[in-house]
């Protein structure tokens, strides 16, 4: 290749990646865009990466992450030591790279984040969260939880969970607004590094880049369904934690298997304890843990020990301190305190219906 071609390509590739990125700001920025993107455009842009990374057994997202931080820092050395470059080009190739990643991720599918909010899209009045409103809504609950208990199969159907899940997606998927599944088998993948994942806490994932979905393979049977259901939320174009928690429920409680439909109760206990501790005085809040049926507390208190004894502190609060930034940095306000305020989509919702 001559040096004029050579840097006619060089040119033309920075010009093209230079116009994807002001394309993406573009819509980040201007209203209506973002809308755009999540109804019309994502759809078929997850259709066909889901359908190429269905072809791979494991997380091609996975791997593709941890070769790229991989590559970041080797590449310095070999391009130094081997290839003569100068510091200025070799920072110059990095940086590159990272933007090449950063249209990437937002082009397959982050910029669902500019799409419309919960409210906007379904049309439900947020109804004010204050503890009247979360009283009721946890007498129900804790009625519904209770009547759902099951005891969790010993090994997850898996099959069995992603056709409930398909159908139940199919099912609400207008009302409230959700895309339709992609296909009639969504493949799940096991995180590519589990034990490492087990220790941050994190129990599924979105894989961006390839738009599949992944489930940590430590997922106890029990929180499977809602952990899928979950994720699956996030491959529809769901980017929102709390809107993931809400979707994962509905699909979860209308299900007529009885394990899943007690794994969509249960999924949201947590977050029901968590705001009941904030909003209740100690009697309230004590007399709304014996009304749970002691099996499903006994389950949540050796769930929290399952995971305390995989989970390390320092890499955790590593990891809660990015994804906390990331979600920020996301138009998600309340950072990981997102994945609680499904009980206020919850609140809303089931007082308009």
């Amino acid at each position: 290749m001559n040096a004029a071609l050579k840097n006619r390509l060089f040119k033309g590739r920075h010009i093209f990646l230079g116009a994807l990125l002001l394309l993406v700001w573009l819509t980040q920025t201007l209203p209506g865009w973002g809308e755009f993107y999540a109804r019309q455009l994502y759809p078929g842009i997850a259709l066909c990466l889901s359908s190429f990374s269905d072809l791979f057994p494991f997380a091609i997202g996975d791997l593709f992450i941890a070769l790229s931080l991989m590559g970041l820092i080797v590449y310095p050395v070999y391009a130094r030591r081997f290839k003569r470059k100068t510091w200025k080009n070799i920072v110059f190739s990095e940086v590159e790279y990272v933007v090449w990643i950063y249209v990437w991720f937002y082009a397959a599918w982050g910029l669902n984040y500019s799409q419309d909010g919960f409210y906007q899209r379904t049309g439900i009045t947020p109804v004010p969260y204050t503890p009247e409103s979360f009283q009721t809504f946890t007498h129900n609950y804790v009625e519904r939880l209770n009547a759902s208990y099951t005891e969790p199969p010993a090994e997850v159907n898996r099959p069995l969970v992603c056709q409930e899940a398909v159908r139940g997606y199919r099912r609400i998927s207008s009302n409230p607004e959700v895309h339709r599944p992609l296909n009639n088998h969504p493949r799940v993948k096991v995180m590519l590094f589990t034990p490492l994942i087990s220790m941050v806490g994190v129990t599924g994932s979105m894989g961006p880049f390839f738009c599949e979905f992944t489930v940590n393979g430590d997922v106890l049977p029990a929180d499977y369904p809602s952990t899928y259901a979950h994720e699956m939320a996030h491959l529809l174009g769901i980017t929102s934690e709390a809107e993931a928690n809400f979707y994962a429920y509905q699909v979860c409680t209308r299900s007529t298997e009885k394990h899943i439909r007690f794994s969509g109760y249960y999924s949201i206990l947590p977050h029901v304890l968590n705001n009941a501790y904030r909003l209740m005085d100690k009697e309230a809040y004590q007399e709304l843990l014996s009304a749970i049926r002691p099996e499903i507390i006994r389950m949540l208190r050796d769930k929290q020990t399952y995971w305390e004894a995989k989970y390390s502190p320092l890499i955790g609060r590593i990891q809660d301190w990015m994804y906390d930034l990331y979600l920020k940095g996301n138009k998600i306000p309340g950072g990981q305190k997102n994945y609680s305020e499904v009980i206020g989509l919850l609140i809303s919702y089931e007082q308009q219906r």
